[in-house]
């Protein structure tokens, strides 16, 4: 019997993604394992992918908006002498060249031309629409399919081992990026400028925002405490809302007030201004005095208005 209404199930999961798994394999099985259909999760992994996958549950669920928009970290394997249909290493190898002369040297100065605040083209095979339709679905139905650049920032990209076997090259890396870089398509233009092409044999996510991949859940040992009637703990709504967002304490009657969806007057220049009315990046928790997370606000003026409203203070109750 599914629990929606039972606050047990109102938090954040951190799970390590297996490889072969689909983002939305886990939330299935995590669905069935909390016994709740609320459960979702703020970025997709390829199913070649490994690690940090963030779900949340019930009301929790309203945070993902918030984890989406965190940088990230991922350790990877980039091949360079090979280029693929899918800038990864599913899809079929479109081109091939001989890589074995590069030096490291040669590939650590391309490397850092690749850093930074940078025009990045998304891979073809992506979930980005083109007139309606998914770039991937245009792709698989033999359409050639280019997608505009769009401004990322890689605040790291640091190379740790070059491996060379044969006429290819393997490089490991470890990147530290903005929401919606794809990491695929670094592997292919740094192929792309040291002229020999690339793409990612093997991508691990190791952080979301604060969230570490230390932290994480394996799906198999969630299934054995369930199993074992252990039961599932998540991270809970009071704290998962803390842990992805700002805080702005608030007295008891300021979280009543609150708490019933109304604006709390002058205390707007405690808060950034958001750019535009989706701009969440100003945006925080609003905190009673219990540490009950009582709302996420943002400045309209000189006051804050409420835009998700998760309960009432303790103190009103």
């Amino acid at each position: 019997m599914a629990r929606d209404a039972d606050t047990s199930v109102d938090g954040l999961l951190l799970v390590d993604k297996p490889q072969g798994w689909t983002s939305h394999d886990v939330v299935a099985r995590c669905r069935r394992l909390l016994g709740t259909r609320k459960v979702g999760h703020s970025g997709t992994l390829d199913p070649m992918a490994t690690g940090l996958l963030v779900l949340a549950a019930g009301k929790a669920t309203r945070l993902l908006t918030y984890v989406t928009g965190h940088d990230k970290s991922y350790d990877a394997t980039i091949r360079l002498g090979e280029s693929t249909v899918t800038d990864d290493a599913e899809g079929e190898v479109t081109a091939s060249a001989d890589a074995s002369g590069l030096t490291d040297a040669a590939i650590r100065a391309a490397v850092v031309e690749l850093v930074g605040d940078i025009l990045q083209r998304p891979t073809a095979v992506s979930a980005i629409k083109v007139d309606g339709r998914r770039a991937y679905a245009r792709v698989r139905a033999g359409e050639d399919v280019v997608l505009q650049a769009r401004p990322v920032t890689v605040a790291r990209f640091d190379v740790h081992e070059v491996r060379r076997t044969g006429t290819v090259v393997d490089v490991d890396v470890t990147v530290d990026v903005s929401s919606g870089t794809y990491v695929r398509a670094l592997a292919r233009d740094l192929g792309e400028a040291l002229d020999v092409g690339g793409h990612l044999t093997a991508l691990r996510r190791t952080r979301v925002g604060a969230l570490s991949v230390d932290a994480a859940h394996d799906m198999a040992a969630l299934a054995a405490q369930v199993e074992e009637g252990a039961g599932i703990d998540l991270t809970p709504l009071d704290a998962a809302a803390k842990a992805v967002l700002p805080t702005l304490e608030i007295t008891e009657a300021e979280a009543r007030t609150l708490g019933f969806g109304k604006v709390l007057p002058g205390r707007g220049g405690e808060l950034g201004r958001p750019a535009s009315r989706d701009d969440h990046t100003a945006d925080a928790v609003a905190v009673d005095p219990f540490g009950a997370a009582i709302a996420v606000v943002r400045a309209a003026r000189t006051d804050v208005r409420p835009v998700i409203v998760f309960k009432p203070s303790t103190a009103s109750a």
